[in-house]
């Protein structure tokens, strides 16, 4: 018992101890309250509604299908890029093409699975070519750009399909040729437009070869579709 009470003889007398309130206390403790800006709350999403972000997202969605209608030279769909509206445009194009007569067994493969290679397989192939040959575009950028600009075509798809329904004779035939040739030239064009200036000057040609082979091989699926029998 002394030797404990000796050994807590010298913290006896903190308890008596108070911090003087003209010693100024360092460092910064005080507590913004102020209002946040605009650009805290842009990108504070934490506590936002899962309703409000799903909206927002399918706006953003509509807002580069609304580019790919009316291209210019804009960086709308490189600035927020994202491969939701790829996805979705594959997909509808893909469940377009279901029921041709090349879905059976003896004409190949499911025509499901031939639209999701050749879209995404040939848009990583045009990426790779583009970087390659000295492009500034980012790999991501490339595949969301190739992929909205398939909106003409898939559009041209929906319209085949309903001219199908009077029959497949040369009026028919007609029809979907010149739909199909126009979204054609309109899916090149918006996607040069959105590649142009994040290429070499000297190389542009050898970049918009493949995306015009990439684009007539889609359309090219698009005008030989016909349905089974």
């Amino acid at each position: 018992m002394a030797a404990a009470e000796e050994a807590s003889r010298p913290f006896a007398g903190l308890s008596d101890v108070s911090i003087s309130e003209d010693i100024p206390v360092e460092g910064d403790i005080s507590v913004p309250v102020g209002p946040s800006t605009r650009r805290d709350e842009e990108f504070s999403t934490l506590d936002e509604p899962v309703k409000e972000t799903i909206l927002r997202d399918l706006r953003a969605v509509g807002n580069k299908f609304i580019h790919v209608l009316y291209p210019k030279r804009s960086t709308a769909l490189l600035r927020d890029w994202d491969l939701w509206g790829p996805l979705l445009l594959c997909v509808t194009l893909a469940l377009l093409l279901q029921g041709g007569a090349a879905d059976s067994d003896d004409q190949g493969g499911p025509q499901f699975a031939e639209v999701f290679v050749i879209i995404w397989f040939g848009s990583i192939i045009i990426t790779l070519n583009s970087k390659l040959l000295g492009g500034t575009i980012s790999f991501f950028q490339s595949l969301c750009v190739l992929g909205y600009c398939i909106l003409p075509l898939t559009v041209a798809m929906a319209v085949c399909r309903i001219v199908l329904v009077g029959g497949s004779g040369t009026v028919s035939f007609a029809v979907r040729l010149v739909v199909v040739t126009a979204s054609f030239g309109w899916s090149t064009f918006a996607s040069t437009a959105f590649l142009a200036d994040s290429q070499p000057p000297d190389r542009k040609a050898l970049v918009v070869y493949p995306v015009f082979l990439f684009y007539f091989v889609i359309g090219w699926m698009i005008l030989t579709f016909s349905p089974s029998q």
